[in-house]
């Protein structure tokens, strides 16, 4: 048996100024501290007791949101490379206007570019892949996940059991702060309880 809980990270500086994610390494702006403060003190009401191991993208907005919320836990986080957002090449620190400007290619599969140096939806899941395999394979019953909008769309299709080429005909779509509640079962059965629940964010 397995609880998951995942985060999309809070309100960063690059949803208030109009540049893209991604890569760029933004913080927290200063409602998404006080968001994630929220997250954190709800989540301690509620988990009580129960000990959760917190994984998070090293990219600074996640992690902000995950030390956060960890301290509220009494733990701290476990950074990883893998949960970073999808990378999207050469428009990382451009605006979002220059990259609806400068885009090479529309994204209408799993395997398009937006840019050539750029990761496909196809390449982010095969990135993901072998921590999610880890995770899931090892010893820790009760985890939390903090990581990005497009990562954790990625991340709750594999919990479903999906093959990567079903994200070309659906999406599994959170927003900046939802928390998602999963459970796998006895019988290895994987449930999405609840998917981007935004009450957290509230005092």
């Amino acid at each position: 048996m397995k609880n998951v809980i995942t985060i999309q990270h809070t309100q960063s500086i690059h949803h208030t100024n109009g540049m893209v994610g991604s890569w760029t390494d933004w913080e927290l702006s200063e409602l998404g501290v006080l968001q994630a403060e929220n997250i954190g003190r709800k989540l301690a009401k509620q988990l009580g007791d129960s000990r959760y191991a917190v994984y998070s993208s090293d990219l600074r907005r996640a992690g902000h949101t995950a030390e956060i919320v960890a301290g509220h836990l009494g733990t701290t986080p476990v950074f990883a490379g893998e949960l970073r957002e999808r990378n999207l090449g050469k428009c990382v620190g451009k605006s979002v206007d220059w990259l609806r400007k400068n885009m090479e290619c529309q994204e209408r599969t799993i395997d398009d570019r937006m840019f050539s140096d750029a990761e496909s939806r196809r390449d982010e899941w095969n990135r993901l892949r072998p921590f999610f395999e880890k995770i899931m394979g090892g010893s820790e019953e009760n985890m939390i996940i903090v990581s990005h909008g497009d990562l954790l769309s990625i991340f709750h299709a594999m919990w479903l059991g999906m093959e990567v080429d079903m994200l070309n005909r659906c999406e599994l779509f959170g927003m900046a702060g939802g928390v998602s509640f999963m459970r796998e079962n006895e019988d290895g059965k994987r449930i999405i309880n609840r998917l981007s629940d935004m009450s957290y964010l509230m005092e």
